[in-house]
């Protein structure tokens, strides 16, 4: 009886959260909930949970155009609400942190061709859902668009930001390198093969490149210095709001041993710090495995 209604529970958890997943939806809107609980997808609206589920859906909803009639209102609805959602997946674009406190809008200033990308990419995104409501006469539009892998918007800005001078410029910094009068401590056991860093107790932000530094202002940890397929297929890193999670976000790159470490400080919205002894403990598991270089790396969140 104890598992009967254990088993119950456990399935209506399940249907609320798939409602949950619906509620950002009008009730009129039958298609479009039905394909958010189906999908266990959500409607992105922070650049933060973009990078988190690394699949953006944005919404818009358009009124047919005045002085049209039968399908024609149909039609001219759903076209308003398909712009009105290209403009909301821009803006969410925009806000979108590339490295330090530079965000894909101020990248754009010194770049046409990265302007150029973004435009081409809302213009590009993909249609999953058309709904029409013909009592109210309303139509709802949902794009989506992948985060990460190939084809992405990180995919697609990796081929732009790395050139861009003012991008360049800002990943200037010195490389870390340990004291010879201090060498990094050996690790005991079965070596680290993963990196998880604990920024929770941070407002920190993620980005197309995020950093890990030391108090020196040296460099442990730099997604531009990866190679661009791995920074296409898997971005620069997983991002969670617990370290459960991140475990099991990592052990899908076949991390088993992650190194877990909790950040110190800031150095920009984008960019975290370690102490000088977490740096050499980093430092001293990478050199065993370059989990590093294959980006087995994952940030853990507010």
């Amino acid at each position: 009886m104890k598992m009967k209604v254990l088993l119950m529970g456990m399935v209506l958890v399940v249907i609320m959260a798939a409602v949950a997943h619906a509620d950002e939806v009008d009730l009129k809107y039958k298609v479009a909930r039905k394909y958010l609980i189906e999908t266990k997808q959500t409607i992105t609206v922070t650049v933060d949970q973009a990078f988190k589920q690394d699949t953006i859906l944005v919404m818009g909803e358009g009124v047919p155009k005045k002085g049209t009639f039968g399908g024609q209102k149909r039609l001219t609805a759903i076209t308003a609400a398909k712009v009105k959602a290209q403009r909301a997946l821009a803006e969410l674009l925009h806000g979108v942190n590339v490295v330090s406190e530079t965000t894909v809008q101020d990248s754009e200033l010194g770049s046409d061709t990265i302007k150029t990308v973004v435009a081409g990419f809302v213009r590009g995104a993909q249609v999953v859902v058309q709904d029409w409501n013909p009592a109210e006469e309303t139509a709802l539009v949902i794009l989506k668009v992948g985060m990460k892998g190939p084809k992405s918007f990180a995919a697609t800005m990796y081929e732009k930001i790395l050139t861009e001078p003012k991008v360049r410029q800002e990943l200037e910094k010195p490389i870390f390198q340990p004291s010879a009068e201090v060498p990094p401590p050996v690790a005991a056991g079965t070596p680290y093969d993963g990196l998880i860093i604990d920024a929770t107790a941070y407002a920190f932000r993620p980005a197309l490149i995020n950093r890990i530094f030391n108090p020196k202002g040296e460099v442990l940890y730099d997604p531009a210095k990866i190679s661009q397929k791995v920074l296409v297929e898997q971005g620069c890193g997983e991002y969670t709001n617990s370290v459960d999670k991140a475990r099991a976000a990592l052990a899908k790159r076949g991390v088993r041993n992650p190194l877990i470490v909790q950040a110190s400080g800031m150095v920009s919205a984008s960019d975290l710090q370690v102490t000088s002894e977490t740096a050499l403990q980093i430092f001293s598991a990478n050199q065993s495995t370059g989990f590093m270089a294959d980006a087995r790396v994952a940030f853990v969140l507010k």
